[in-house]
């Protein structure tokens, strides 16, 4: 699995830092990003998801 952020839609919310802080970074004024190449750990997922559920404006993206 990986997981991006459409950067057109994020509005800086950062529900997705908080909810998986260790896939999800926070640029100075607030807006997400995440390393689009990289493949989410196993133990991570239900924290992926979780975010994917908490962005208000769907710009989460999940690739299975």
């Amino acid at each position: 699995m990986k997981v991006r952020v459409n950067p057109s839609l994020c509005e800086g919310f950062g529900k997705c830092a908080k909810a998986a802080p260790e896939i999800f970074t926070l640029d100075a004024d607030g807006y997400a990003s995440t390393d689009e190449n990289a493949e989410v750990p196993a133990a991570l997922i239900a924290k992926v998801r979780e975010a994917e559920g908490a962005c208000p404006t769907g710009a989460v993206l999940i690739e299975e």
